[in-house]
């Protein structure tokens, strides 16, 4: 009798999800939409749109996302796919393949990086488990 309309990628353009500062997450993120974490993530995150870290923001694992500006601290594996900006206050240790690169003098680069490819492809895990990807 009533049906849940299912919302495509496009719709959540726009919209933004938040961590806030003093909450801890452990375990992993899929978000279709924008996303500004400024609490602690200790687990993988994917994502087709863009990761804010915020100053005060951690993360310990995974990244994949189309875009991503980085303020506080990171360590593990990031893979944007357009453009990362690392702010001066970030404090970055890992490993980054990244389409475009930005630093601002002042932040802390511990990592190896790579250039990608064309490749604008993010794999997304749903709640089964089965992947869906989305091109650009």
């Amino acid at each position: 009798m009533f049906e849940k309309a299912k919302k495509s990628g496009t719709e959540l353009l726009g919209k933004t999800n938040r961590i806030v500062e003093g909450t801890s997450i452990i375990g992993d993120i899929v978000s279709k939409a924008d996303f500004r974490l400024d609490g602690e993530l200790i687990g993988n995150f994917t994502s087709q749109g863009k990761l804010v870290i915020g100053p005060s923001g951690i993360v310990k694992g995974e990244i994949i996302c189309h875009n991503a500006d980085i303020e506080g601290e990171f360590q593990g594996k990031l893979k944007v796919l357009e453009v990362l900006n690392i702010k001066a206050t970030a404090h970055i240790h890992g490993e980054i393949l990244v389409g475009k690169l930005s630093i601002e003098p002042g932040a802390e680069f511990t990592a190896t990086c790579a250039m990608l490819t064309n490749s604008k492809e993010v794999t997304l895990k749903d709640g089964k488990g089965a992947e869906q990807k989305s091109k650009e």
